[in-house]
């Protein structure tokens, strides 16, 4: 079993440690902490490594703020501005005509609350890698679990190094290759080849 945060398209090597669990436990007794994939992603644009952020708030409450209780801020259209990136920066890759359809139905449905896209998002991405999508979730928060502990890799701004193989990826030529996008860049550039490659992927 592994413990994980629900995060936003998560980053290849959560879904390398994902795809080797059989059984996907997520936090939902955690606080919201910034500069971390809970609601935000990167993927490879025409200009280097780009960050797709979703806008949240809180509720107007005193103490510390719960991820599974964080709201999306939608007074602005960024599920629209994050799909048309997406469009832009992988419209010409082997694989974004396949599930441009599924994708669109993310971006165009309303969302209320982070964790609601972070777990659509996550079937999404098993959907298409045809791994098992159940998952079961915490009832209390513990700092030392008592099963493998991935809540790690949803830290964004230290990053975790993690070796992996390189894939072709849209702008490689100019920027070279950037490791660890979004579980997004690997299905849009190697399709139904991406579980293979998440597979050899050692992840402690």
């Amino acid at each position: 079993m592994g413990l994980f945060i629900p995060t936003y398209f998560a980053p290849i090597a959560q879904y390398a440690a994902i795809c080797q669990s059989e059984t996907i436990l997520f936090e939902w007794e955690d606080n919201f902490q910034k500069q971390t994939y809970r609601n935000r992603c990167y993927v490879y644009g025409a200009n280097g490594k780009l960050s797709l952020s979703i806008p949240v708030k809180h509720q107007p409450t005193s103490g510390r703020k719960k991820t599974k209780d964080t709201l999306i801020e939608n007074d602005f259209p960024w599920q629209q501005q994050h799909f048309k990136s997406l469009q832009a920066a992988y419209r010409s890759s082997p694989y974004f005509e396949f599930f441009e359809d599924d994708l669109h139905k993310l971006f165009t449905k309303k969302y209320t609350y982070l964790q609601d896209i972070n777990i659509d998002t996550h079937l999404f991405v098993t959907d298409i890698l045809q791994v098992s999508s159940a998952y079961q979730k915490t009832t209390s928060y513990e700092p030392d679990p008592q099963v493998r502990d991935y809540r790690n890799l949803a830290i964004a701004k230290k990053g975790v190094a993690i070796e992996m193989d390189t894939y072709v990826q849209m702008f490689d030529d100019k920027y070279g290759f950037i490791p660890n996008l979004s579980i997004l860049d690997l299905l849009f550039m190697e399709g139904a080849n991406a579980l293979t490659f998440l597979e050899k992927i050692q992840v402690s």
